[in-house]
């Protein structure tokens, strides 16, 4: 009776395969996290969240067949270059290792349905968009330049998240001199805010002592020639970069840059 039982387990196990979900825990588990990750724990963790691969891979494609047939192909051929996510997220985990000729075709194909069904969880989306928002908060309060508007982006910095995506096809010698670009414009920058920092601490307290006006007023006039030094040093590294950047390496950004 055993062995009936066993040969029909089996027999049925050839015929119908594993699951979606028990091949994903299978084969994808032991990197990616497979529960919502809490924001704490997402430094730690030693590859993407499935929540944050499945909500990228939104990001950038909507249809399904598209988002299956990208799916499948990335975990035979990774490649940082085909990665969704963020180059410099890419560069700090690693690219993935192959699943081609562990995984049969129909068993990837069921782990890209279960997926594509699964995740982003709806915890996830609320988790993302609420950082993203603290984020471009924080970024208003520590801002050294007198524009603060999504329509006038950081492009180095918007650059660095795609740097190394096929789609975007930076050359070598872009590369190069966009970094010349960004190196020159980081620490440019950096100087100021720390000295616009000061004095925007110095000012606070000379307001919260209650110090007259005449006293304070200068600070914040060179408060106001930092920031609009800063700001003339960020219009010159956009100007730069783009000059470097092609018609259609900048029709790529475009998405991104009014996001």
């Amino acid at each position: 009776m055993k062995k009936t039982l066993a040969f029909m387990t089996l027999t049925s196990s050839m015929l119908f395969g594993a699951s979606g979900p028990e091949l994903t825990q299978k084969h994808c588990a032991s990197c990616h996290m497979l529960t919502t990750p809490k924001p704490e724990m997402i430094p730690e963790l030693k590859a993407p969240a499935m929540d944050a691969v499945m909500f990228h891979i939104g990001l950038d494609m909507q249809d399904k067949k598209t988002m299956k047939d990208f799916i499948v192909d990335y975990l035979q051929n990774p490649d940082a270059s085909k990665s969704v996510c963020e180059s410099n997220k890419v560069q700090g985990f690693g690219v993935m290792p192959s699943l081609k000729g562990t995984v049969s075709v129909n068993e990837l194909e069921a782990i890209a349905d279960y997926v594509m069904a699964t995740y982003p969880s709806k915890a996830f989306v609320g988790m993302i968009t609420e950082i993203q928002k603290n984020d471009k908060v924080n970024g208003l309060l520590n801002s050294p330049f007198l524009i603060n508007r999504e329509e006038l982006p950081h492009l180095t910095k918007l650059l660095v998240m795609h740097w190394d995506k096929k789609s975007l096809g930076l050359s070598e010698d872009q590369k190069s001199k966009l970094l010349v670009v960004r190196n020159e414009t980081l620490k440019a920058v950096g100087d100021i805010k720390e000295k616009a920092k000061e004095l925007e601490d110095e000012i606070i307290e000379l307001s919260v002592d209650d110090e007259p006006l005449e006293t304070i007023a200068p600070k914040v006039d060179e408060l106001a020639k930092l920031k609009a030094e800063a700001t003339k040093i960020q219009l010159k590294c956009l100007k730069e970069s783009l000059k470097i950047l092609n018609d259609k390496q900048i029709e790529f950004l475009l998405p991104f840059w009014e996001a």
